[in-house]
């Protein structure tokens, strides 16, 4: 069998941008040339002047029309990341008891958080198996639903509805989602993700779109006593964004390169283009691997099979490590699986970002591939 470092993809049949990777992910060239464009005025400049604040405006309102938020959601961004969010999350948005719906690696992590929340009551926890997603119960005691858009691990997409006749607050997981997946404002309180997936930025901020009902509830609690590390104060955070600023200096870069992919998103007909891009590439992907003798979809239910991340298993004949090794010297990067899940599997990005024609370059030099290393 010939080895894998011995093949060389035809030219012809290579993506032209090979970034496939869920997170960082591929920064389109024409962020890099608006950040360089504005440099020498915007960077090494105060985030508290108007410079940075205009910007920190335009994520802001570009991020209302793009999610065509109803009247009183606001927006808010801190330091940190999703990660901190969920931290954050446990002193001002869960009064003392949340249901968390856990299908995955990242699912489960803001359970873990509230786990480890000596002031609140341990979560109810609702499981299913890697490859699907569980379903929300209304229970009266509960007074936070945390439910995820898009299990970034294993590649499936829940659809985002508030449970029949609850009365806690919604509080989703989107950092995968955002921009790449539609969703109804209407059936969620608290849309929290981070720029460095669909958005095409770094990592290190969170963004938040809440709900009136989710405002009020983090003032509810800033204002009950509760102590929190201010850096986790979500009323903190509340009073800054509407400053349009963070609480303390955010990655200038990040904010720039996050407002050039709202902009474009917004300019080219908002959330029907974005998650419109990464329809075509799943409906690329995925029709590639039913239509294969030695590929399929990891997640069997097409409406829960996700349209940003996908997970390809491969037959047991064919080591789909090796593939991604060939393809990464090949150029194409981050195709390797999610190291948890353990499976004989490539997981893809197909963020807004990456162009639907390099998604079906990949399966071409996938197929590729594969006849090579079986001559």
């Amino acid at each position: 069998m010939t080895s894998p470092s011995d093949i060389r993809i035809p030219a012809e049949l290579l993506p032209r941008d090979g970034r496939f990777g869920a997170g960082p992910s591929k920064l389109r060239r024409e962020q890099l040339e608006a950040l360089l464009a504005d440099g020498s005025t915007y960077m090494g400049t105060s985030h508290r002047q108007n410079t940075v604040k205009s910007k920190v405006g335009e994520v802001r309102e570009g991020l209302t029309s793009l999610f065509n938020l109803p009247e009183g959601y606001e927006v808010l961004l801190g330091n940190g990341g999703s990660t901190c969010f969920w931290d954050a999350a446990t002193f001002h948005l869960v009064r003392q008891q949340s249901q968390h719906l856990n299908f995955g690696e990242f699912s489960s992590k803001f359970t873990t958080a509230v786990k480890d929340a000596p002031h609140l009551n341990d979560p109810q926890v609702i499981k299913s198996e890697p490859g699907t997603h569980p379903e929300a119960v209304t229970d009266e005691t509960i007074d936070l639903y945390a439910l995820t858009h898009n299990e970034t691990s294993t590649g499936v997409s829940m659809k985002i509805r508030r449970p029949a006749g609850s009365t806690g607050l919604v509080a989703v997981d989107a950092t995968s989602a955002a921009g790449g997946l539609r969703v109804d404002p209407t059936q969620f309180d608290c849309y929290y993700f981070a720029p460095q997936k669909s958005f095409g930025s770094d990592g290190g901020l969170w963004l938040a779109l809440c709900s009136p009902k989710a405002v009020a509830r983090i003032e509810e609690l800033k204002g009950s006593g509760r102590w929190t590390p201010a850096f986790l104060d979500l009323g903190i955070a509340l009073e800054n964004s509407r400053l349009n600023q963070t609480y303390n200096t955010p990655a200038l870069a990040t904010i720039h390169m996050l407002a050039s992919q709202i902009k474009w998103f917004n300019d080219n007909g908002g959330m029907d283009f974005s998650a419109g891009r990464s329809d075509r590439s799943a409906e690329i992907l995925y029709s590639w691997a039913d239509a294969s003798d030695f590929a399929s979809p990891f997640v069997t239910d097409p409406d829960k099979r996700s349209h940003v991340i996908a997970t390809i298993d491969f037959d047991e004949a064919i080591d789909a490590a090796a593939i991604a090794q060939v393809l990464r010297a090949n150029g194409v990067v981050d195709t390797e699986p999610y190291r948890k899940l353990g499976r004989n599997q490539l997981r893809i990005a197909m963020f807004p970002g990456i162009d639907p024609e390099d998604v079906a370059a990949l399966c071409a030099s996938i197929n590729y591939i594969v006849g090579a290393l079986a001559s």
